[in-house]
């Protein structure tokens, strides 16, 4: 049987990040895709210029449409927006029964700032929902009030730290790191695990958390192990960037190619 898997995020027009990569990576993983938007972006490759968030209890009542009616076997959480929409979000989850993935989105691939600081305190409140939670440096930074891992170690430090706010486990991702390397570190109740990775020479990275997130959710949803549904995630995202040349879309941070392996 098909895995349905939610995603609760924001929409990008550039087709790059947010639900349209979700919906993109959901379906190149064997998912069927739904969609609870938060809010509406004006961006493309090269930055945002509006946003404009969804009320919260709009947001509630989408997600509260797709529990009466379908079965949802995953979650995605991304872009939430405001502190409102977060607990809206976490109140309309309650009792699911299903792996959720949270990748704390704070800022966009072009610097643009997309939590202000009373969302990034309320997104901490509900880490605890999470199954999992998929932070790059930067926002593991601010989820901890902490200058930015530079080192393996202090990768290591910071993961455990995360892993005391409360999710069942953590996904550090390391593209910020320093060097030739990309590795990322799965942190939960058995340990430490390096996902080792290079880095790969392209400016085509948009919506590569994104689309992380939502794949490793489809791979959950569908019983895969919490351990090999990241390395399998990883291992999907390096293969869309390997593949995004493949693309000519904008002039800034390209997207990356989430059906690379069906061109």
């Amino acid at each position: 049987m098909i895995a349905n898997i939610l995603s609760i995020a924001g929409s990008d027009p550039s087709g790059g990040a947010g639900i349209q990569a979700d919906i993109k990576a959901i379906s190149a993983n064997g998912g069927y895709a739904m969609a609870a938007i938060t809010a509406l972006t004006a961006q493309n490759t090269q930055g945002v210029s509006a946003v404009q968030m969804i009320p919260a209890d709009m947001v509630a009542a989408q997600i509260a449409a797709i529990r009466a009616d379908i079965r949802i076997d995953a979650v995605k959480l991304g872009m939430l927006g405001d502190a409102a929409i977060i607990v809206a979000v976490a109140q309309a989850l309650q009792g699911l029964g299903a792996p959720i993935v949270l990748d704390p989105v704070m800022v966009a691939k072009s610097g643009d700032r997309l939590l202000q600081a009373a969302g990034v305190a309320a997104l901490r409140d509900i880490l605890p929902l999470a199954t999992i939670i998929t932070p790059n440096l930067p926002e593991a930074a601010d989820l901890l009030n902490q200058r930015e891992a530079a080192t393996r170690d202090e990768m290591q430090a910071q993961a455990q730290a995360l892993l005391t706010l409360g999710p069942g486990a953590v996904l550090l991702k390391g593209g910020h790191l320093p060097g030739d390397d990309c590795p990322d570190l799965l942190a939960d109740s058995n340990g430490l695990t390096w996902l080792p990775g290079a880095r790969q020479a392209t400016h085509k990275t948009h919506g590569t958390g994104c689309t992380l997130s939502s794949a490793l959710a489809t791979l959950l949803g569908q019983g895969v192990s919490l351990a090999q549904a990241a390395e399998q995630a990883k291992a999907y995202v390096a293969g869309a960037i390997a593949g995004a040349d493949a693309l000519s879309v904008g002039h800034g941070h390209g997207p990356t190619h989430h059906f690379h392996a069906y061109s």
